[in-house]
């Protein structure tokens, strides 16, 4: 009993302080992941005040001992539903050499690094490593907050996320190989020959329920959404156990938890029944991570956190800036790319960790790695956030960094459509999609403007004007010829975005009808504000639907007859979006 007490103690602690710090960086438009980074910080300080900890009931961390890594698990179960595996095949060459290359560079440069500043050779190993991987949790995180994670960027920076765990959690097994399930000591003698082999049996499981069994689970399940939500949540843990067994991490059982659901039609009702109690676990997580950091060692440990915060941050997105330009991407492209990258990862620390139980790494070591994690993930959290500002102040800079003599294949190439009095459409996805279908049959001069690669080649291939590219990248309004049209619909969830288009729309004194969206009525009312015409909200939308139906059926209601096959057979066509 009292142990659940002291746990509910502590969570209300590590919550409560998470949510004041969230309340308070909301003033400066800060992402919430800085906020629990700072928590965790707090908490860490209130070592040096034993009695003030044990008064709050804290003292232990025992709250923040497992459940952070549940966060973890369903982060890369998200991942694993939005991945496209074809997609991925496209990028392949720039995302491995990016990734092995990044990683090789500065392995060698933390490794030097931490020799000048007298580590020792082993340990110097491990900070190189660490300094050679960039965060999954991060970064995924911030993509998915901003609705980035299907643009190209979005892409090519999970693409290289995924081969830098890759490579660490390699590592990681070649520093902790330990006996294998079986009991007959085939790990211990053939370490690698073991692991393709259940590498290959954790893929085959997955591909084999992907394709005969989950979708039938998910099928009968359908129908209650508690039950939905309970299946999907087995699902993601029973396959985590799965892969424990056969000796990987928990990062590799959810991420292909998740994949096995990619081309699930019901995997956006279960991203949106886990995302709530996924969110109370990821910010468990970053407030642990906060709370690695051993302020007893700091003076010890600052020259080496120095040097590593400005690699992270500077010397690591312009390796990627470098390999990526060599490819042909476009400067817009390799800068966010760059940008999502420029910090070090959760693993680095879990490596350091590994490599002070086994007496290889000092607490010293894991003290610069854990502070170094902290400031850079703060650092890059807030510019990843304010990353469009960024790029308007250095866009001349990073143009040095692109090819200039051909483009990559994925980067549509941008011409001018030489269109009149046309619509502009931004963002073909869900909303987007229906207008095109409808703006496409009666012959209405249409251009359309998205960042996802796929959806462009659909449309290109259906002799629909398309661009390749973002809203945030201010040279691509050019393409638009936003002086010419007639209506401008822009179906960004945005509001940083839709009010930048309104403010060039008004600096290009466009005379064009304009529709935005907004997800709540402040964030309506400011878009009014702004210059928009007319703003878009789902859930007024869906009242003045309904009560018009009701108006034009009422009392006979012949609308609804047969409907329920003819919405069928929209949902079966994939009505909802283009691709």
């Amino acid at each position: 009993m009292e142990s659940t007490n002291a746990l509910f103690i502590q969570l209300a602690v590590v919550l409560g302080l998470s949510a004041f710090f969230g309340f308070v960086l909301k003033f400066f438009k800060l992402p919430l992941v800085v906020a629990y980074l700072l928590a965790g910080v707090f908490l860490a300080m209130l070592e040096a005040f034993p009695s003030l900890g044990y008064l709050l009931g804290i003292g232990d961390f025992s709250a923040l001992a497992h459940l952070p890594e549940i966060g973890i698990a369903f982060v890369l179960f998200f991942v694993g539903m939005e991945l496209d595996l074809k997609e991925i095949q496209v990028l392949g060459k720039p995302i491995v050499v990016a990734s092995l290359g990044q990683i090789g560079l500065s392995l060698m440069a933390g490794f030097l690094i931490a020799q000048l500043l007298g580590f020792a050779v082993v340990e110097s190993l491990y900070l190189g490593v660490g300094l050679s991987v960039s965060s999954t949790i991060v970064v995924v995180k911030m993509l998915l907050e901003k609705q980035d994670l299907s643009s190209l960027y979005g892409k090519l920076s999970l693409g290289i996320l995924l081969i830098e765990d890759l490579v660490a959690i390699l590592l990681l097994m070649v520093m902790t190989v330990g006996s294998s399930i079986f009991n007959v000591g085939l790990q211990a003698n053939f370490p690698l020959l073991m692991l393709v082999l259940k590498g290959s049996i954790l893929m085959m499981v997955s591909i084999f329920l992907s394709r005969h069994v989950l979708n039938s689970l998910f099928r009968a399940t359908a129908s209650s959404a508690e039950l939905l939500f309970l299946s999907a949540l087995a699902w993601c843990f029973v396959f985590v156990a799965f892969s424990l067994l056969l000796g990987f991490s928990v990062v590799i059982g959810a991420f292909l938890a998740g994949v096995a659901l990619a081309n699930s039609p019901f995997h956006y009702e279960i991203q949106g029944k886990v995302k709530p109690l996924r969110d109370f676990f990821v910010t468990l997580f970053f407030v642990y991570l906060g709370s690695q950091v051993t302020f007893s060692e700091l003076g010890a440990a600052l020259p080496l956190i120095a040097v590593f915060t400005t690699y992270a941050l500077i010397i690591k997105p312009i390796i990627f800036l470098l390999i990526l330009g060599a490819f042909g991407f476009r400067k817009h492209t390799i800068f966010q790319t760059a940008l999502n990258l420029s910090q070090i990862s959760e693993f680095s620390l879990i490596i350091m960790i590994v490599g002070l139980n086994q007496g290889l790494v000092s607490s010293v070591g894991l003290t610069a790695m854990a502070l170094t994690g902290v400031i850079s993930i703060i650092i890059s959290s807030i510019m990843i956030n304010f990353s469009k500002t960024i790029y308007r102040r250095l866009k001349g800079f990073i143009g040095f960094f692109e090819h200039g003599k051909f483009v990559h294949e994925s980067e549509m190439a941008l011409e001018e459509s030489g269109i009149k009095d046309h619509i502009i459409l931004i963002g073909a996805h869900r909303i987007g999609g229906e207008v095109v279908r409808y703006l496409n049959k009666e012959e209405i001069p249409l251009l359309v403007l998205d960042f996802n690669p796929k959806i462009i080649q659909k449309l290109i291939s259906q002799k629909i004007h398309a661009l390749y590219g973002d809203i945030g990248d201010p040279e691509i309004l050019d393409f638009l010829s936003l002086e010419e049209a007639k209506l401008i619909i822009s179906t960004a969830a945005n509001i940083d975005d839709n009010l930048m288009l309104l403010s060039e729309i008004k600096r290009r004194k466009a005379q064009a009808v304009v529709i935005t969206r907004a997800t709540s009525i402040i964030e309506a009312e400011e878009l009014y504000n702004a210059g928009s015409d007319y703003v878009i909200l789902p859930e007024t939308i869906t009242g003045d639907f309904l009560t018009q139906i009701l108006k034009n059926h009422w009392p006979g209601l012949s609308y609804f007859k047969d409907r329920s096959e003819r919405e069928l057979e929209r949902l079966s066509k994939n009505k909802l979006a283009v691709e």
